[in-house]
């Protein structure tokens, strides 16, 4: 298992690779963009310029891209190049129904596969320490195993083929309505002219305490949102979600609202914003400036 294919350098495709090589896995990628692969070359990740070159001779093939989409065009190039009792691990988010065709068309050629999305952002990619929701027969799982671990520190088989996305898009309706509920938070404590850093660690502190809060704080109360998740990813996942419910026939109506806002956000030109950019909207729409005040240093 040690030689791998990658596909997708992207934000979060670049870092893990890069964790791969430093576990000790032979490592070829790819990605489309010359930006994106010569980032990934300053990682020390050998680069090649073909989605067949990453795959030749791989007894695993990853990919992390963007979209359900890009996932298909990628399998139904690479399949033909895969070898029999070969696995392969798609880290991507997108549609739980694609994954399971992906999977059904894979074992049709004698290769595993696994539907393994990722939450955790652009530092946890970097750090390693990924939570990693994992779809599909419990052989193939434990065989990619030593390879998530390089990337992730939660790792979860959740049941078979498809299974992972669905907990993925479970784990995107949460962190919106967390990121809306933090920006309204803060547009609140704002208002009553209460001390955003000290609130916040009390915050943190109690039940309403989160990942989010502890990764997200210091980068909305700067009023930063450059991407570690794009708007636009999210908006594609929380769509996902949306037809993924509708196929249930479930409600889900915090989770619509949420979505709402981010599909505002997109739609208005700010899609690639970082998802946190939610506090930025809440703020315009009370006429506030988002971001802590020159008095409030603490």
């Amino acid at each position: 298992m040690s030689a791998v294919g990658f596909i997708g350098l992207g934000i979060m495709g670049a870092p893990m690779a890069g964790n791969l090589v430093k576990a000790g896995f032979d490592v070829t990628a790819f990605s489309r963009t010359e930006r994106s692969r010569e980032a990934a070359r300053g990682r020390g990740i050998r680069v090649v310029d073909s989605a067949d070159e990453a795959v030749a001779g791989a007894q695993t093939v990853i990919t992390m891209l963007p979209d359900s989409p890009d996932v298909e065009a990628v399998v139904a190039m690479i399949a033909p190049r895969l070898t029999e009792g070969s696995l392969f691990i798609d880290s991507s988010t997108i549609d739980p129904g694609v994954s399971r065709s992906v999977a059904r068309t894979l074992e049709e050629r004698g290769v595993a596969s696994l539907d393994a999305p990722v939450s955790g952002g652009q530092a946890g990619a970097e750090e390693g320490v990924l939570s990693i929701m994992v779809g599909g027969a419990e052989e193939a799982f434990s065989r990619g195993l030593p390879l998530l671990r390089a990337v992730g520190r939660t790792i979860v088989h959740v049941g078979g083929a498809g299974a992972g996305q669905v907990v993925k898009a479970a784990n995107q309706l949460m962190v919106a309505a967390h990121l809306q509920a933090l920006g309204e938070a803060l547009v609140f404590l704002a208002a009553h002219d209460v001390p955003l850093h000290a609130a916040l660690d009390v915050l943190g502190g109690g039940l309403a305490g989160s990942t989010v809060l502890q990764r997200k704080r210091d980068s909305m109360l700067a009023a930063d949102f450059a991407p570690g998740f794009r708007l636009t990813l999210h908006d594609k996942d929380l769509g996902i979600a949306a037809r993924s419910a509708r196929e249930a026939g479930v409600a889900l109506p915090l989770a619509t609202l949420a979505s709402d806002f981010v599909r505002a956000l997109v739609a208005r030109g700010d899609g690639d914003l970082d998802h946190s950019a939610l506090y930025k909207l809440v703020a315009e729409l009370n006429g506030r400036t988002p971001g802590i005040r020159k008095d409030d240093s603490r």
